[in-house]
């Protein structure tokens, strides 16, 4: 019998061995680890272990055997404990089989077999397992034949996909997004199962369905899990503004692009160049607004304009109904999708001083991704429209770097606050304090006076002339 003991190399598994032979159970590593030793991903220190018998009884018994012995994290209800062990975190969990009720993916659950344990997986490449018992340590279970389906990159269900996905929608979702990931094929008979089940995804939270569009979008190729979501039907439940993006439309001959496919493009660019999951958001968002902004203007063809603009309001809207966080993270896509086009524009023309302090007055600390981005939106099929484009993006580079280099512009607040203005004037807060201020930090931007203090006051005092204030004491 073939062993894989290799995988097991570690005082963990040698505990557990230990235990399971002491209280006569079955033991075995299950799931993600077994799987991902097979593809040689990740660090593979996130361990699942099915006992036949109580997996909280089991989890203290092990624990009590290491030294120093780990807290053991236990819950009841569902007859599971955690331990974290060195860089260990080890999950137990008793072998059980499962039943659904139609209006939850919650199953009612009740002692099982290896075998049972082995049905409830998701896929049979989840379904592995690795004995762990003295005699038979390192073995591989496998009755669904996962290895096969390794081997072929193939996503199957254990058991009939129609009751897979029925039972717990969320299984379609990972399904995708394991295929994404992996870039495996979904099996031809689970992949209609998918289209057949979607209006169950009804009853799965939000918050987990977008933990694995999450996953989804920070896949190596993302387009891959978007296309799939569309075929299946899944994607207009759960993201119906992007399809809003589909299709072309032409009148008088003049057609614009599929935005959809442009923005999958977008995001497969980004995602070659980052990893910020916030800026590939960014890049399926950056067109949003299209739809709401198409127009047709004889002589001059389809026009989008302010969709810049409009795009960057509906990003709280959509992070609200995602359940998306509201914080920093939604503010840094806000700001992407709202400057998305300004260095394209700046790619276009002649890059002046003045335009370049404006960007990195309003884009700050996060120029950089959204140069990125930037460079990402350019999806022509013409090579030598985007060899152009790109070695004008570098000149914007060049230009960021010489002019923050000079002037210091990101995250720049201005030299002068509302408070000197009202203490050196004697004056309390009023609208004239706003139109003072505004008219430095656009001297500033413009290269009319330097980025310092004293120039800066000097042109204050010419403003408050013109406004009737005059220093107390002048």
């Amino acid at each position: 019998m073939v062993t894989f003991k290799h995988y097991l190399d570690h005082n963990i598994f040698r505990k557990v061995s230990e235990v399971a032979d002491e209280m006569q159970l079955m033991a075995c590593v299950v799931g993600g680890y077994v799987r991902d030793c097979f593809l040689g991903r990740g660090d593979k220190n996130d361990i699942d272990i099915a006992v036949v018998g109580s997996g909280i009884d089991f989890a203290h018994a092990v624990a009590a055997g290491l030294s120093p012995a780990p807290e053991v994290k236990f819950f009841k209800n569902f007859g599971t404990a955690m331990i974290q062990y060195q860089e260990w975190k080890v999950e137990f969990v008793g072998a059980r089989k499962e039943s659904y009720r139609s209006d939850s993916r919650k199953p009612l659950v009740e002692d099982g077999s290896l075998e049972d344990d082995q049905k409830r997986r998701d896929f049979t490449i989840n379904a592995m397992a690795f004995n762990l018992r003295k005699d038979h340590f390192g073995e591989l279970i496998d009755p669904f034949f996962g290895m096969k389906d390794l081997e072929d990159k193939i996503i199957r269900t254990p058991l009939d996909p129609d009751l897979t996905f029925s039972d717990d929608p969320l299984r379609m979702m990972r399904a995708i997004r394991f295929a994404t990931q992996l870039d495996f094929t979904i099996e031809p008979e689970c992949y209609s199962a998918i289209s057949r089940n979607t209006n169950r995804l009804g009853i799965v939270s939000m918050e987990r369905v977008v933990d694995e569009l999450n996953f989804i979008i920070q896949s190596p190729k993302p387009s891959r899990g978007f296309r799939m979501l569309d075929e299946t039907g899944l994607l207009t439940l759960i993201f119906p503004e992007l399809l809003d993006l589909k299709g072309v439309e032409t009148i008088d001959g003049k057609g614009h692009k599929d935005n959809f496919y442009h923005t999958l493009a977008v995001l497969d660019n980004i995602s070659r160049t980052s990893d910020n999951l916030w800026l590939r958001w960014s890049a399926l968002l950056h067109d949003i607004a299209k739809p709401a902004t198409k127009k047709f203007v004889p002589g001059i063809g389809w026009t989008f304009y302010a969709h810049d603009y409009k795009g960057s309001k509906m990003v709280s809207k959509l992070f609200r109904r995602l359940k998306l966080p509201l914080n920093e993270k939604m503010k840094f896509v806000e700001k992407m999708v709202l400057l998305h086009l300004r260095p394209i524009v700046l790619a276009e023309d002649i890059v002046s001083d003045s335009a370049v302090r404006r960007l990195l007055f309003d884009a700050g600390d996060d120029v950089d991704e959204l140069m990125l981005l930037c460079e990402a939106d350019i999806t022509s099929k013409n090579p030598a429209k985007v060899k152009n484009f790109l070695e004008n993006f570098e000149i914007v580079r060049r230009k960021l770097i010489e002019i923050e280099e000079k002037d210091k512009l990101r995250n720049w607040q201005p030299p002068i606050t509302g408070d000197l203005i009202m203490k050196t004037f004697g004056i309390p807060p009023s609208r004239q304090i706003g139109e003072i201020k505004e008219v430095i930090t656009e001297a500033i931007l413009d290269g009319s006076i330097p980025n310092e203090f004293e120039a800066a006051f000097q042109l204050m005092l010419e403003e408050g002339k013109k406004h009737g204030l005059i220093p107390p004491g002048s």
